[in-house]
């Protein structure tokens, strides 16, 4: 499916990655939408990327860019959370590239200060962190041990310099994030820890956003898995291109001070 007619003028393009998320997706999709209408000062297209989904979520999908503006489709045969952000991005028009979960555990009052910098040319990428300080999270025990062993991995291994490489709420300049998907290998869920190490090899500024984020219940995420497969995809980073050495991009590397209207 092409592009709507809105894409080419939008500032942000919000990217929903999907796989079998037919429960979900409307209504998610459509509190981002009234958000966007209501209190996000930018002009934005949400693109709801499926990727090999077996359920509805294709038709329901497709249902909600026929009932509301601004929103369009892409549908891939194959799998893949990096494969379906490779395929939005590398088509967007728009001057930044964004994507959240489907699930929407970061509070959408703080889409705005991540991408406001960005659109301002204060830096090339921006990210949601869980981990920063003035961050406020809700999670168990056992996501919350993984995610600070993962990213300590991350540290020790390849030099990153960020605090949380996995929050499914990231944003780019789309010069940038498109000049770094042909550096990217990834297709799943290692797909944007890959892509933020190659913004710093490159000697990007990344800004850290402190959020609010609370775990979905009900996500159907296997954390130990992913986890899995996201080590390999570190281990093969360090295997073809060397030892770690110091990301480029820690001296360029800030936390975006947040105040949000409560």
């Amino acid at each position: 499916m092409t592009p709507s007619t809105a894409l080419g003028a939008a500032s942000v393009e919000i990217v929903i990655p999907v796989h079998n998320e037919a429960q979900t997706l409307a209504a998610s999709v459509s509190r981002l939408h009234g958000f966007l209408g209501r209190e996000f000062p930018h002009r934005a297209q949400i693109t709801i990327a499926d990727n090999a989904s077996r359920d509805e979520t294709l038709a329901i999908a497709e249902a909600l860019a026929g009932s509301l503006a601004g929103v369009d489709v892409l549908h891939l045969d194959a799998k893949g959370r990096g494969r379906a952000l490779r395929a939005a991005w590398a088509r967007s028009e728009a001057e930044v590239l964004a994507y959240m979960d489907v699930d929407l555990s970061t509070e959408l009052c703080y889409l705005e200060p991540l991408v406001t910098p960005l659109l301002c040319g204060e830096c090339e990428i921006a990210i949601g962190s869980r981990l920063a300080p003035g961050s406020r999270v809700q999670r168990g025990i056992k996501r919350e041990f993984i995610s600070r062993c993962y990213n300590e991995v991350l540290h020790l291994a390849l030099g990153s310099a960020v605090s949380d490489a996995q929050c499914g709420f990231k944003a780019g300049r789309r010069e940038a994030i498109q000049g770094l998907l042909g550096e990217v290998a990834d297709e799943g869920w290692f797909f944007d820890t890959e892509l933020l190490w190659c913004a710093g090899r490159q000697g990007m500024r990344i800004r850290e956003v402190p959020v609010a984020w609370v775990d979905d219940p009900d996500s159907r995420v296997d954390i130990l898995a992913t986890a899995l497969e996201d080590l390999r995809g570190v281990a093969r980073l360090r295997a073809s291109r060397g030892a770690p050495r110091r990301d480029v991009s820690a001296s360029h590397l800030a936390s975006l001070p947040v105040r949000v209207a409560r």
